[in-house]
């Protein structure tokens, strides 16, 4: 005959089973969140390719040539812009050997993070957060050129910061100081800044250009800016 103490009993221990088994399934979520916050950690880095030098003239924090050029041109790109690689391979050599290095335009890059609009990852974001710590050593230039040059696809993981630190850590930068700016708020800031003026300009897409406040828009090739440019310099 079962008595109401068993019965109290028996309720007990199933009580007891309900904690374990719901102890058991929230340390099993926890250890699974920390595997997948690990993970990306515990990926190997994968190769960095490092391009050939190239001379910037005068370069100074995001902008290359002389402050008091005739023509200025702002570029508002993003790391992981197919177009904006397409700009900095086939037609930005031409405008720095033609015009910045001759004293007629200054060159000035600023940040659109547009590609990771819906990725998690915010890969764009923070590889132009890792050139502004690169600039902070005044090797924007260069970690400029070692983020186009691994630039294969978008929101595959070129990226991660493990990468974007690898890519410094071969350029020779200061690693305690760049992975502490990375880490800051104000490397973001500092992006945020950028793709807030991009918008004020009402630009929407990467590249854009404002050459002495006139747009330009694409990866056009180099006669484009090469008219353009002329006919600022003509009514200077």
């Amino acid at each position: 005959m079962t008595t109401r103490a068993d019965f109290r009993e028996r309720r007990a221990q199933r009580r007891r089973q309900q904690r374990i088994t719901y102890a058991l399934i929230i340390a099993g979520i926890v250890l699974l969140a920390g595997f997948v916050v690990l993970l990306p950690s515990l990926a190997p880095v994968g190769e960095i390719t490092l391009p050939d030098p190239f001379d910037y003239p005068s370069p100074d924090d995001h902008a290359m040539g002389d402050p008091d050029a005739p023509v200025v041109i702002e570029e508002y790109s993003d790391f992981q812009c197919p177009f904006c690689r397409r700009f900095h391979d086939d037609t930005l050599p031409q405008i720095v050997e033609t015009y910045v290095r001759t004293g007629k335009v200054y060159f000035v890059y600023r940040h659109f993070p547009v590609v990771d609009r819906t990725d998690p990852a915010q890969e764009s974001h923070r590889a132009a957060a890792a050139a502004v710590c690169a600039a902070r050593q005044n090797r924007f230039w260069d970690y400029h050129d070692v983020l186009f040059a691994n630039q294969t696809g978008e929101n595959i993981g070129n990226f991660t910061d493990r990468r974007l630190e690898a890519m410094a850590d071969r350029l020779g930068l200061e690693m305690g100081s760049f992975r502490d700016c990375l880490a800051s708020r104000d490397a973001a800031a500092a992006v945020n800044a950028d793709q807030a003026l991009a918008l004020q300009q009402g630009l929407t897409s990467t590249p854009s250009f404002l050459i002495n406040g006139k747009p330009l828009i694409g990866a056009q090739p180099f006669e484009a800016f090469q008219q353009v440019i002329e006919a600022e310099l003509e009514g200077s």
